[in-house]
């Protein structure tokens, strides 16, 4: 058992240190992401050192069950993909540029305005695709109106990590953990419905009170409306996210299960794509940005933590830790737990090992740790950069665009905002649960 945890524990501190000090490998004019680079080489280790075999997790892999990763990987970039196509089409830079624009000279206004836009968008697309579009615009916005971009991307940040707990497709943690637990999408919904909102106007008040002098000054300049060049492609996108969000909702009633829906919601908009391309006589070029911009480097990555993961469990690692938790309440020992443990592997490998801790559990105790876990899961990311691969995105952005938020200060913005923000997440999931 010592071994595996060394070489696991390795690993997870060598893709923190990657993330934070050399996120990218260079060969030639080809850029790797290290993170997974990282995650892999610790899998094979594990399997080349016999902590695991490779038949156990091929058969895990294969088998047909609703926690099969290979399934849960396929929901997460179909909906990621069905979010992205929207994006090439300048949706979101449209829906941004009219919030602004309707904002007028009040910062004030333009803060709320910002929170609530992307909280509605976060709710129904995905919270990376919503960080990844939205941070470059507030930083272009800013620099012309003359005005501090700090409290903006803070908020877009927060509001997005927060608000993407309230539907099972606002996170891949979400997908992954509802879907190990085979909990479906309207099951999901009721329970997280009010801890979301909850967290949401705690969040907005905490981050207005935090940012409320910054936003006394007036805004000098009016803002640009973003065109949409492609309406029927648009309408085309919308309209497949709008069904495939339906069914989701009431796949269970007729027996479908998510991720086929998702892939078969994405297959069809690649079908309509390359139909209306041939109409036209020209290629599908914004299907083509989107699908080099579906994360596909997430497939070795959690397949990568599978493997770890399957092999701690493997070992009775994870029935330790469960034992260990047993004897403390279960909403907060999980929901402080998977928040801070996020910070310290990120957020989807904390999620992969709750998932397997969790499994030690059964009935309302196991749903209580679940959903918890989710909690922790979405508001980690809030807490430090490394919490979530959002948070590393979004400060690479900041970065590129000459904007200073040192690691210091995001802890600030989330220890004065994320923790009361988690706790009173973690009391309306007991409001939900307990009573």
């Amino acid at each position: 058992m010592l071994p595996l945890i060394i070489i696991c524990t390795a690993t997870c501190l060598l893709m923190i240190t990657a993330v934070l000090f050399f996120p990218k490998l260079r060969i030639g004019k080809i850029s790797v992401d290290t993170y997974w680079v990282i995650t892999l080489l610790g899998a094979i280790v594990v399997l080349l050192c016999g902590q695991t075999s490779l038949s156990s997790v091929t058969a895990f892999l294969i088998a047909d069950t609703p926690v099969n990763p290979l399934k849960i990987l396929v929901l997460f970039i179909s909906m990621t993909l069905l979010s992205v196509f929207l994006d090439e089409l300048g949706l979101f830079g449209y829906l941004a540029s009219v919030t602004l624009k309707r904002a007028g000279n009040s910062q004030k206004r333009l803060f709320v305005s910002l929170y609530l836009i992307v909280a509605v968008l976060t709710v129904f697309t995905s919270n990376d695709i919503i960080i990844l579009s939205f941070t470059p615009f507030i930083c272009y916005f800013a620099k012309a109106a003359k005005i501090n971009p700090l409290p903006y991307v803070a908020t877009e940040f927060v509001a997005a990590n927060t608000w993407s707990m309230a539907l099972i497709i606002g996170n891949p943690t979400n997908i992954y953990l509802a879907t190990f637990a085979s909990q479906s999408f309207w099951d999901y919904f009721k329970v997280m419905i009010l801890p979301t909102v909850a967290a949401g106007l705690v969040s907005l008040a905490l981050l207005y009170l935090l940012f409320r002098r910054s936003l006394s000054a007036p805004i000098e300049t009016d803002t640009p409306i973003v065109e949409l060049n492609d309406k029927p492609l648009l309408v085309v996108g919308i309209v497949h996210l709008a069904v495939c969000t339906v069914l989701l909702a009431i796949g269970p009633y007729l027996g479908l299960e998510m991720w086929l829906i998702a892939s078969l919601s994405a297959l069809s908009l690649c079908i309509f794509n390359l139909i209306i391309g041939a109409i036209r006589k020209r290629p599908p070029k914004v299907l083509g940005k989107s699908l080099v911009r579906a994360p596909w480097q997430l497939v070795p990555f959690v397949l990568s933590m599978f493997v770890l993961i399957f092999a701690l469990d493997g070992k009775g690692v994870t029935k330790t830790i469960a034992e260990t938790f047993y004897s403390t309440p279960t909403i907060l020992t999980y929901g402080v737990g998977s928040f801070l443990v996020s910070n310290l592997v990120n957020n989807i490998p904390m999620s992969v090992l709750f998932s397997s801790i969790i499994s030690n559990l059964s009935g309302h105790t196991a749903t209580c740790a679940l959903y918890a876990t989710v909690i922790g899961s979405n508001l980690g990311a809030c807490l430090t950069p490394v919490g979530a691969l959002a948070g590393i995105m979004w400060s690479n952005i900041l970065k590129k665009h000459g904007l200073q938020f040192s690691y210091v200060s995001f802890v600030k913005v989330g220890v004065i905002v994320a923790l009361p923000t988690l706790l009173t997440a973690l009391l309306g999931l007991w409001l939900v649960l307990a009573l």
